[in-house]
């Protein structure tokens, strides 16, 4: 049988899960990890490279990887051009149009760059299947989760990478609700649940009714583009100026300079200081090399990691070619970190306080808060969460995983229908039409429970007017120009009559997808005209077409590209255990007592083997040498097995041991 999954697509990280005897779980790769970095590398050759490799690849190939696409999903260049030069991979696109992101000589769409995401975790979940012993394992269909306040622009373009991915979007479902689905919380028998979603690239905030197995969620709210990354950039910001002082604005805060491209990156003749996709960039001090910041952000990242256990920790940034500035090390305080990060902080707690407003209560009726999101393991986060609530936030499941869990769960329930559970979910934001001066009619109104629909009866401003022309909006604010056009289409072949006379009923319908569909129809005439609105930002048919069929062609290179991938993570565990075992303590008395000359003579030259062929594309090379490595540390293994097992005995009788 075919199967189908639950898929969280992060901005740092994505995870797909399935339901195993009736619990959902998340499905690992063959290492144990449940997380693929969502970062996509492109090698010379063009195939695309996921996950952790990718991520490796920063460090050597930054113009050449793409990191945090999610917060370019559904969205143009204007949106973005404030942070466009925090990128190493260059940002373009038409205005009005989809942002292109430059990869060497091609250019990739956010939904595309997604799709390799996706497809990587199709092909886990494959694998997962078939290790069972399943004869049909394919993965045909999947539940896509995205954030609360995803408007219909950034929804479309999921499903649209679902689509070139070769999946079926069964249902796109809000992350608080999966997070809830997960912790089982539609089980209980009534009750108000706020869930509090900060990621690596978004924030939301949703209060949840439960009662009798009908699912409401009664507001939500959040940023789109608010999260962990915020965070980073802070703290490399703060790295910088602390090594050299650099200047120029980061994204609103004081912080590192652009970064330093080659004529080849830059184009031919373009100024030092302009980034790609016409976004112009603070002037530089002393420019920083692209591998250079990234080493930096991943030092960060790590840091901040290391700060949600203990009080202090230190920024450790390895040497890097061609750099005198590194390698460093900077020690940071957790007060100091949160002294950095408090305004991010803060900037989440009044969408909570805007939701509970247009939920209608107040934090003494809140039965449960569940935080979900990486970014929520962060001390001060969680502090402030439960000040501002009153109570102490669940956090019995892995913030990672919980979203990944209950789409798989929403999956189940599509496909087998085995829980007598009504979901209903809102919309994050309000849906009307343009009337006359440029003013904003609106038909669906923000949090409005999904499916939804609604219509507003509009008639011709003009005598004999024949056409009348729908421009669909979203957005909160009063005037049109301030919200965001979705789509346009025309009414035509009114009779010409009086302004006034003629009666045009306008109907918004939003699936349970939160896809939007408007019709318009003249109830004197009967005349009607609909569309399925493809927001601006969006792709066309065409357009995925194409893709899809690319997608087909480089299939064998594709599946050639995953083979070295796997031959690399096998090699790096290998020469990880072989590292750690030379610099464990006893490894000196081994090699002189147990282990024959010959035998430790072989070991070193393989190890480096195995290390210069991971520099290379030779798979044949590097899994020969990688079995050559674990050949000559097999005896090695044993003998500190042994050692180590009978440590544990010492001293104990069998008895003590049955």
């Amino acid at each position: 049988m075919s199967h189908v999954v639950g898929i969280d697509l992060g901005t740092t990280n994505s995870l797909v899960a399935c339901v195993a005897n009736g619990q959902p779980v998340v499905i690992r790769d063959a290492h144990g990890d449940a997380l693929l970095p969502s970062i996509v590398s492109l090698d010379a050759h063009g195939t695309p490279i996921v996950g952790r490799e990718a991520q490796r690849r920063l460090l050597t190939g930054a113009s050449r990887t793409v990191y945090s696409v999610k917060r370019f999903m559904g969205r143009g260049i204007e949106d973005v051009k404030d942070e466009a030069h925090l990128f190493p991979f260059r940002l373009g696109g038409d205005a009005g149009g989809v942002i292109r992101i430059g990869i060497g000589d091609r250019e990739y769409t956010p939904p595309e760059i997604s799709a390799f995401i996706l497809r990587e975790l199709k092909q886990r979940a494959e694998d997962h299947f078939a290790s069972l012993g399943e004869v049909e394992c394919e993965v045909n269909a999947a539940v896509i989760t995205v954030p609360a306040y995803f408007n219909d622009g950034q929804r479309t373009a999921t499903r649209d990478a679902g689509r070139l991915a070769g999946l079926e979007v069964l249902r796109i479902i809000n992350e608080p609700t999966a997070a809830s689905l997960a912790y089982g919380l539609d089980r209980r028998s009534a009750g108000t649940i706020a869930v509090y979603d900060l990621g690596g690239g978004t924030f939301d905030i949703s209060i949840l009714r439960v009662e009798d197995g009908v699912f409401q969620v009664l507001s939500t709210n959040g940023d789109t583009h608010l999260g962990g990354d915020d965070i980073d950039v802070l703290l490399v910001a703060h790295v910088l100026r602390t090594i050299d002082g650099a200047g120029g604005e980061l994204g609103g805060v004081q912080g590192p300079p652009l970064f330093k491209r080659d004529e080849a990156e830059r184009g031919e003749g373009a100024p030092a200081s302009e980034e790609p996709g016409g976004v112009q960039g603070p002037p530089p001090s002393r420019q920083w090399g692209l591998e250079a910041l990234q080493a930096i952000r991943q030092a960060v990242i790590q840091a901040k990691w290391d700060l949600s256990e203990r009080e202090h920790a230190e920024i450790r940034i390895e040497a890097m070619p061609g750099e005198p500035r590194l390698p460093c090390r900077i020690p940071i305080s957790r007060a100091e970190f949160e002294a950095l990060i408090g305004p991010v902080v803060e900037r989440t707690l009044e969408p909570c306080r805007q939701a509970l407003a247009d939920a209608a209560v107040d934090t003494t009726q809140i039965d449960e808060v569940v935080l979900v999101g990486g970014s929520t393991r962060i001390p001060l986060v969680r502090r402030a969460v439960e000040t501002l609530f009153g109570r102490t936030p669940h956090t019995d499941l892995n913030p990672d995983e919980v979203v990944a869990l209950g789409a798989a769960v929403q999956a189940d329930i599509l496909v087998t229908g085995n829980r007598d559970m009504l979901l209903l979910d809102v919309t994050p934001l309000s849906l009307g039409i343009e009337t006359v001066g440029g003013v904003v009619s609106k038909i669906i109104y923000r949090n409005s429970s999904i499916p939804a629909s609604g219509s507003e009866m509009f008639t011709t401003f003009m005598d004999n007017q024949t056409a009348v022309d729908i421009h669909v909006v979203q957005g909160e604010r009063e005037l049109v120009a301030d919200n965001r056009s979705l789509a346009r289409f025309k009414l035509g072949g009114i009779p010409p009559m009086p302004a006034g006379l003629p009666r045009i009923q306008v109907r918004f319908q939003i699936d349970a997808n939160g896809i939007l569909a408007v019709s318009a129809h003249e109830l004197r005439t009967g005349l009607e005209q609909s569309i399925e609105v493809k927001p601006s930002y969006g792709l066309t048919d065409e357009e995925v077409e194409r893709m899809l069929l690319e997608s087909f062609e480089q299939a064998e290179r594709d599946v050639e590209a995953r083979l070295l991938v796997d031959a690399r993570n096998e090699a790096e565990t290998v020469v990880r255990a072989t590292e750690k075992t030379l610099r464990h303590p006893d490894y000196a008395t081994v090699a002189s007592e147990d282990l024959t000359a010959p035998e430790v003579a072989r070991i070193e030259p393989a190890l480096a083997a195995v290390k210069a062929a991971m520099g290379t594309d030779d798979r044949a090379l590097l899994e020969t040498a990688t079995k050559v490595l674990n050949e000559a540390t097999l005896h090695l293994a044993e003998v500190m097995m042994n050692r180590s097992v009978r440590a544990a005995l010492s001293g104990k009788k069998v008895e003590d041991v049955g």
